[in-house]
């Protein structure tokens, strides 16, 4: 196998789930309904929007990645939703299954041959698409370990969670 396949190979599997921290789904799986507006303790946020601000994020990085004419957004304003915005079901459903859609896409660009990962964006400042497919895995695991905590501290694993 060559090294570039090798990358490839890589950078989808700690995007998808890597070693150490667990997957999107498991995170978010049998989520109690009643707690994806509750405010984690010390926290101004709540689950649904950490998710929701998982899901932008991931979405701008890798719109910034495949988009020569990109906009930067505004800090922290296209980030977070507002402080006071509450999901219903609906919302809560949407989030997860655009971040998995957007995931599953960069993945697909990532597995792409005729893609050259280490390419610097000519609209960038050095980025490539192997960066910025790390950068989103960093962000993704970081904030998938702040909601799997947020779930231990605040009662919202199902009573048989290992």
């Amino acid at each position: 196998m060559d090294n570039d396949k090798k990358t490839r190979d890589e950078l989808v599997f700690h995007l998808m789930r890597g070693h150490a921290h667990m997957s999107y789904e498991d995170a978010v799986a049998d989520f109690p309904e009643e707690h994806m507006n509750d405010v984690f303790t010390n926290g101004d946020y709540t689950f649904w929007h950490l998710l929701e601000h998982m899901r932008r994020t991931q979405a701008d990085i890798i719109n910034f990645s495949i988009n020569p004419d990109y906009k930067d957004l505004k800090w922290p304003d296209d980030y977070w939703p507002k402080k006071d915005a509450k999901a219903t079901k609906e919302d809560w459903n949407k989030t997860i299954k655009d971040f998995l859609e957007d995931r599953e896409r960069l993945k697909k660009i990532i597995e792409d041959q005729t893609v050259d990962i280490y390419k610097v964006f000519p609209w960038g400042d050095g980025q490539t698409l192997a960066r910025e497919a790390a950068v989103i895995t960093d962000h993704n695991a970081y904030h998938l370990g702040e909601f799997a905590i947020m779930r231990q501290v605040m009662n919202a694993w199902p009573k048989n969670h290992k």
